[in-house]
C-alpha cells in the first residue's frame, strides 16, 4: 500500500484526521513522504465532536488545508454509543461480539468520502490510521478490508487511489514510538483528543479509547527507560 518512496515527494495526499493521536500522527508523517498534504475531518454525530475543532487546530499547526464534511447521516443508522449519547458505553469488548462503540460502516463511509473529495483535488494517495494491532474489535480496521476497500474504490470511479495505513502493524506503544520520530510526540501527547467522551490529551482514562492510549504510552515510557 506504500509506493517507491523516491516518488512519494512529487506526489499530493489526503489525510483522514480527526483529530485524536493516530490521525494526527498519520498527518505528520505524510508530511513527511508526501509533497502537498491536505486533510479531511468529518463530522458524524459522534458524542466526542469537540475532535472537529481540535483537528482544525492541528491543520493549522501543520500548515496544511482543512475541511470538514458534515456526514451526521451515520449517527442515524446504526445504534452505538459514540452516536446515541444515551447508550453506557461498553468499557471492554464483549465476548463474541463487537463493542458498542463500532460505528457499522463508518471507516467505508469515511474512504468513499475521502476517495470522492480526493478525487476532486487529483489526489491519489489517502491516508488512514486504522490499525490492526490495536483495533479494539472493529472489523473495518483489518487490513484486508483496507485492501478491499482500496480495490472498490478504485472500480468505481476508474482510479488509482492507494490508501495508505501507517500504523496497521503497530501497537499503541509503536506509534507513540512513531509520534516521537517524528517529532511531534509533544503535540500528539497534548494537544489531541482521543477520548470518546470528550477530554483532550490523556482524556476522560476509562473509555476503551482511553485504555489503549495510555497504556501505549506508558509502554512506550518504559521501554525508552530502559
Amino acid at each position: 500500500m506504500i509506493p517507491d518512496k523516491n516518488m512519494q515527494h512529487n506526489q499530493s495526499a489526503l489525510v483522514l484526521h480527526s483529530g485524536g493521536q493516530d490521525s494526527t500522527t498519520c498527518l505528520f508523517w505524510a508530511l513527511k513522504n508526501f509533497k502537498d498534504v491536505r486533510t479531511l475531518c468529518i463530522s458524524y454525530g459522534q458524542r466526542h465532536a469537540q475532535e472537529v475543532e481540535i483537528a482544525q487546530k492541528i491543520a493549522a499547526t501543520a500548515g496544511v488545508p482543512f475541511q470538514v464534511l458534515d456526514a451526521s447521516v451515520i449517527s442515524l443508522l446504526a445504534d452505538n454509543s459514540l452516536t446515541n449519547h444515551s447508550m453506557i458505553m461498553d468499557q471492554e469488548k464483549p465476548d463474541n461480539s463487537y463493542p458498542n462503540t463500532f460505528v457499522p460502516g463508518r471507516n467505508l463511509f469515511f474512504l468513499t468520502f475521502a476517495a470522492v473529495i480526493a478525487r476532486s483535488h487529483g489526489i491519489q494517495n489517502i491516508v488512514v490510521g486504522v490499525s490492526q494491532a490495536d483495533y479494539s474489535g472493529y472489523p473495518d480496521c483489518r487490513d484486508t478490508f483496507i485492501r478491499s476497500a482500496n480495490a472498490t474504490l478504485n472500480l468505481a470511479m476508474d482510479e488509482q487511489f492507494i490508501i495508505h495505513a501507517p500504523l496497521m502493524w503497530l501497537s499503541k506503544a509503536e506509534t507513540w514510538a512513531l509520534a516521537d520520530q517524528l517529532g511531534v510526540l509533544d503535540i500528539v501527547k497534548n494537544e489531541t483528543l482521543t477520548c470518546y467522551n470528550g477530554v483532550p490529551a490523556a482524556g476522560c482514562g476509562h473509555c476503551p479509547a482511553c485504555k489503549l492510549r495510555n497504556e501505549g504510552l506508558k509502554q512506550y515510557q518504559k521501554s525508552e527507560q530502559l
